[in-house]
């Protein structure tokens, strides 16, 4: 799979992120990482440190009304991006051709802002 996204930047995002997705009422899970060396079924990871050659980094937050979302980037410039806002809003959403943990960013905003209607720059 090409490189196309640095995935320890896209964790920075992340935990960066998660400060002000907290401080607006959103449960944050860990950062996972799925390394792809490992052997199939491939465990998800939450200590980095644990992952050789990281292909994916994902994260999974709860908010208000039960909703949901589940976002997993992997490294080739797409994600996993899944949600939940009731039995009439839920689905996939667009997530290809991301080229940076910078459009990364921009994109995790995005689609927070959808699922929660909270600011994803909020710090």
């Amino acid at each position: 799979m090409d490189r196309i996204v640095d995935l320890d930047e896209a964790a920075v995002v992340l935990a960066g992120r998660a400060v002000g997705w907290r401080s607006a009422g959103l449960e944050v899970g860990p950062v996972t990482w799925r390394d792809a060396e490992a052997v199939w079924p491939q465990p998800l990871e939450t200590d980095r440190a644990r992952v050789r050659d990281p292909d994916s980094v994902g994260v999974a937050m709860v908010g208000p009304g039960e909703a949901e979302l589940s976002v997993v980037l992997f490294r080739g410039g797409w994600a996993d991006v899944d949600f939940f806002d009731g039995l009439d809003d839920w689905g996939p959403l667009p997530a290809s051709d991301i080229t940076s943990a910078v459009d990364f960013e921009a994109r995790m905003d995005q689609w927070v802002s959808r699922v929660f209607g909270v600011c994803g720059g909020a710090r």
